[in-house]
């Protein structure tokens, strides 16, 4: 049986996500056990050029027209004879919108046992995934003959799955892509906001635990002593009160900021995928058993009502206003 894992790469608009290298950091780590290889598999259009820092014993690059934009049609059946002809130990992908969507089609097209939300594997090569929002870990044995995998940010760091040093590219011919469901007509890019959180150093984010779009004038007080901008998970900007620019997560942007503070947040997988690459991400949540606290370098289960007022008015007094 073949003990190579493979990792699907993630990518959009020339970008690769930082999923994608989180996976191939597990992915190095579970070939230690099983005594395999690491495979990345990148599909598209001419993105032979995205290999270049990826962490692989090797690249299956395969490109097609279908493949240039992402389809789950397309990219399952692309994965699909992949997995068949070469028969991995495991195939990881992203607990993202687009890893869910391969990995659960693939899954029942090929009828292989999918194992999901896994953070990291031990020694031994058993896998812990996390469930019930992130509050209990579960582990187990990866069942044979091929797993398929969602790997959820967290367990590993982006910077353990790059390289300086190029990885061995092998291109691969597509299987026949005819006959699609569905197809990508039109790429809308988000209006632009009246700021780029994506570029701000210092970020102050508000989760549904704000309560109530009154309660966001606490944020913006603190974002205002420390010189950060205010930002919002999903619940937040769903509910009005901020705007789309301000969204971080899968459907909104990736952050990289020097801090993060994270305000009522509970930290779901698609939210901590965003954040992930923060030098420093800083936790207020009164549940202990948030998942945001997997991530985060501080943390307190102190009330924000009780806390961020505080804290403002001591920045406040550090700064002489």
């Amino acid at each position: 049986m073949n003990q190579d894992i493979f990792v699907i790469i993630e990518h959009l608009r020339g970008q690769v996500a930082d999923i994608s290298y989180v996976m191939l950091a597990a992915a190095h780590e579970l070939a230690q056990n099983t005594g395999g290889k690491v495979e990345a598999v990148l599909l598209g259009q001419n993105v032979q050029g995205l290999a270049g820092n990826l962490a692989a014993d090797q690249v299956l690059s395969v490109e097609h027209p279908a493949l240039a934009d992402f389809t789950s049609d397309a990219y399952i059946k692309a994965v699909a004879g992949l997995t068949v002809e070469h028969q991995p130990r495991a195939v990881l992908f992203g607990h993202t919108s687009v890893g869910m969507d391969v990995a659960s089609g693939l899954s029942a097209h090929l009828g292989l046992p999918l194992v999901g939300s896994v953070r990291y594997f031990e020694s031994g090569g058993k896998f812990v995934s996390q469930i019930c929002g992130g509050k209990i870990m579960a582990e187990g044995e990866l069942p044979a003959p091929t797993a398929l995998i969602t790997l959820v940010p967290g367990g590993y760091k982006p910077e353990q799955g790059q390289s300086a040093q190029p990885p061995q590219v092998t291109q691969v011919a597509a299987p026949a892509l005819d006959g699609l469901r569905v197809t990508l007509k039109q790429y809308i890019e988000p209006e632009a906001g009246d700021v780029d959180i994506a570029k701000e150093p210092l970020l102050i984010a508000v989760g549904r635990g704000i309560q109530t779009q009154d309660n966001i004038s606490l944020a913006d007080d603190l974002a205002q002593a420390l010189g950060g901008v205010v930002c919002a998970s999903r619940p937040v900007v769903d509910q009005g009160w901020l705007p789309t620019s301000r969204l971080v997560g899968k459907s909104g942007k990736a952050v990289k900021p020097k801090v993060y503070l994270a305000i009522g947040i509970s930290g779901a997988p698609e939210h901590a995928e965003a954040i992930t690459g923060s030098n420093v991400i800083v936790a207020i949540n009164t549940d202990a058993a948030a998942p945001i606290f997997n991530i985060a370098k501080y943390g307190t289960i102190t009330d924000l009502f009780d806390l961020v007022p505080v804290l403002t008015d001591k920045v406040r007094e550090a700064k002489g206003g």
